[in-house]
């Protein structure tokens, strides 16, 4: 018998100074089985980062981990083209190749203990796409995902390549820095 997704449901107050988007977000994740709580929440926060970005648009959760021919977060037009192919992890090369004659636009999003030697390794390969790659800190990654529970209200302020954080009453604050 599979393993079933475990559901979380965020409330999140955003407020992305870079775009002048003022919003409350209800969002429901599933949690793949094999998806450790800090990949999730390296989800929701690319998530937030790109919904002022694109709000006039259809950005969603995909299937994720459980379809491999699909991103963690897309964005499809009203004709269904892709215009966003969003990755949170470590990707491979031929991954992001697919990913960019499929999609307008193409991100990555790394965030754990291991991205500094995956990046290291890919660099050369992956600079020769037209992608943009990002980094989250692992720290703060951690932090929030200890934090967070089956229902969780957030507060989230985005001013330049930070992100200001209130959870259960705790702040944070969560840096990304642009790799490519």
């Amino acid at each position: 018998m599979a393993l079933k997704p475990t559901i979380y449901k965020f409330k999140i107050a955003l407020s992305d100074f870079n775009h002048d988007y003022y919003d409350s977000l209800q969002l429901t994740v599933a949690q793949h089985p094999s998806e450790t709580i800090e990949r999730m929440m390296a989800r929701v926060m690319a998530y937030c980062i790109h919904c002022a970005q694109d709000a006039e648009k259809l950005l969603a959760f995909t299937k994720g981990l459980s379809s491999v021919d699909e991103p963690d977060i897309w964005l499809k037009g009203l004709d269904d083209q892709l215009h966003l192919w969003l990755d949170v992890g470590e990707p491979s090369f031929e991954r992001m190749k697919k990913a960019c004659r499929l999609a307008k636009e193409t991100l990555v999003y790394t965030f754990n203990s291991k991205s500094d030697v995956w990046w290291k390794q890919s660099q050369a390969l992956l600079s020769t796409l037209p992608i943009s790659v990002f980094q989250f800190n692992w720290e703060s990654i951690q932090a929030l995902s200890t934090r967070v529970s089956r229902t969780t209200d957030i507060s989230l302020t985005i001013t330049g390549q930070s992100m200001y954080i209130v959870i259960n009453d705790e702040a944070l604050e969560m840096d990304w820095l642009q790799l490519q």
